[in-house]
Order: structure tokens, then sequence, then C-alpha cells
């Protein structure tokens, strides 16, 4: 049975903990074919080989098979610690969906379900890992944990999140994230799920809150979370329709040819600007669209760990 057989026979995302497995698996088997050949199943326990380190650590067996360097990493070097938040305003739980499976997965399943799979990395390497949500409110807070019980306690908190429907529930993410950074008192990997939308934008506001989160030296990565399709793309047909904003119920009602090239310009200038100032800040941007796969967020946790430790 393959992941989308096992996700459409189950209901909700009461299965999230094995979906997580399967798509860390999945990942782990499609290295072999990437850049990433050798340091797959291995890799919590290897790290890449600098040159100008001491080659006494290195593993000769997998340079042997693999013919890359990579040295041994021992207990004491592979913890870390790991914050993970997610916006859990009402704009992430778009698309609306009857229920959620692997093909079909709006914004919040989509990250839900991206950071269960990061935490099931997090567990076979023994790193702490921590959870904030956020919405209209400082929803829930876990601190930086490794252990069993832990790790069970999130994974409820994920399954709640993607399944819940907030009715106009909107958010000020620089106002949580201030105090998210408040929180985190030892240097963390902090990975951030938000589409970046929220009423009366102010990108310096939101800014200096990331910026907040990187103090004490904190690896920021920030996952803009959309459905390129339809947010992107403004991806529909011409047919009289009414746009309703999910967060303040505002709604209009006009044929989605007449603004799409104006909106595409719109879009597209904010996420550039999202971009370039995440360059300038140090903050790692990743767009994250839903419609893709999971690859590109682990792929962007190997990286980043590497750098971080």
């Amino acid at each position: 049975m393959n992941l989308r057989d096992q996700v459409n026979k189950t209901s909700g995302f009461k299965n999230l903990e094995l979906l997580a497995k399967q798509v860390v698996e999945g990942f782990i088997a499609g290295m072999h074919k990437s850049p990433f050949h050798g340091f797959s199943a291995e890799f919590a326990e290897h790290k890449i080989y600098n040159q100008g380190e001491s080659t006494r650590h290195i593993d000769w067996k997998l340079f042997a098979k693999t013919d890359k360097l990579f040295t041994k990493r021992y207990d004491e070097e592979t913890n870390l610690r790991c914050h993970l938040i997610i916006d859990n305003s009402s704009s992430m739980h778009y698309p609306e969906v009857n229920e959620m499976s692997i093909n079909s997965l709006n914004k919040i399943g989509f990250s839900a379900l991206a950071a269960a799979s990061l935490m099931h990395i997090l567990k076979k390497q023994r790193d702490a890992v921590g959870l904030s949500i956020y919405s209209n409110a400082y929803d829930y807070y876990a601190p930086e944990k490794g252990s069993e019980r832990h790790h069970r306690m999130l994974l409820e908190q994920l399954s709640d999140m993607a399944v819940s429907k907030p009715k106009q529930k909107t958010t000020n993410t620089y106002e949580y994230l201030h105090q998210i950074a408040e929180n985190i008192h030892r240097r963390s990997m902090i990975f951030l799920f938000t589409d970046m939308f929220q009423p009366d934008v102010d990108n310096d506001k939101l800014f200096d809150a990331l910026r907040h989160l990187k103090y004490n030296k904190h690896d920021v990565i920030l996952f803009h979370v959309f459905d390129k399709e339809k947010e992107l793309n403004f991806d529909f047909d011409n047919k009289p329709k009414r746009f309703i904003d999910v967060e303040t119920g505002d709604f209009i009602n006009l044929y989605a040819e007449n603004i799409k090239e104006n909106y595409e310009k719109a879009v597209h200038d904010f996420f550039n600007d999202i971009k370039l100032k995440c360059g300038q800040y140090q903050i790692k941007y990743v767009e994250a669209n839903i419609n893709e796969s999971f690859n590109k967020i682990l792929t962007t946790y190997i990286v980043e760990r590497q750098k971080f430790v």
C-alpha cells in the first residue's frame, strides 16, 4: 500500500506520526538519486567533512561506498535544540478541504505534516524540539524537550490544529514572534511556518520580530507557505465569483480575469520584498508550495543543520 492509499484510508490527521515516518522514509530513499547520495540512512550519525578539519574521525568505510568524506559525530555533538512555530490564523486553513489527505492539503495541513516530519528526524537524532502555535492569541507553547511523551504531546497538538476550523481569526505575527523569542533562551534552530498574510501589514514590525528571533545566535528558517496555483498565479476560471477574506469576512464580487494582471504583480512584489528582507537580516527564506512534496522542507533542514553544528 502506498502513502496516498494509507492516508486516504484514515480520517483527519490521527495518523500523523505514521505519515511523517513515511514522508521521511520516502525522502531518504530519494536521496540515493540526489547530490546527498550516501548521506541518507546514516545522516544522524555523520556530518560532512570540511577542509582543514582533523582527519581523525573520517568514516573511511562510508567514503568507500559514497566517494564523499564524512566524519563521525558523537552523542554530545548530535544534540541540538529546535523550535517549531506555526501560524494558525484563518488564512492558513485555505483552501477549504472536506477531509485532509496527502492529495488534499490546505496550508495548515501541509505545515502540520511538514513539522511532524521534521520532528521524526529530530527524534531519531535524540534532539530536543519545542512548539509554538499562534493565531489571534498565543495558542500553545511547549519548551524544547526530547522525551517520547513530549513528542506524542506535540503530535497531538499538530493533529488537533490541522483539523480545526477557526473562523475569522486574524493575527499580528510580529506580536507573537516577540513573545516566542522571549521563551527560547538557549541557541536553537527555529522553523517558522506562515503564509505571511495579515491585516494592516507592517513589514518593518514583522522583520523586527524576526530579528528578535535571531537573538542569542538562533538560526531562523522561514517557510513561506502558500497555494501557488490560487494565491500566487490567481488561477480561477472567468466566471463571476465572490472572493471572501477568511480572516475579516470582507468580500468582493468580480470576474477573476479583470484583476488577474494587477493581482499577480502585487503578490509577486510582496513575495520579492519578503525574500529581499530575509536576505538582509540573514534569515533563510524557503518557498513552501502546498502542491509540492516535502523534499524542499527536509533538504533545507539537512543543509541548515550542517551549518548550525
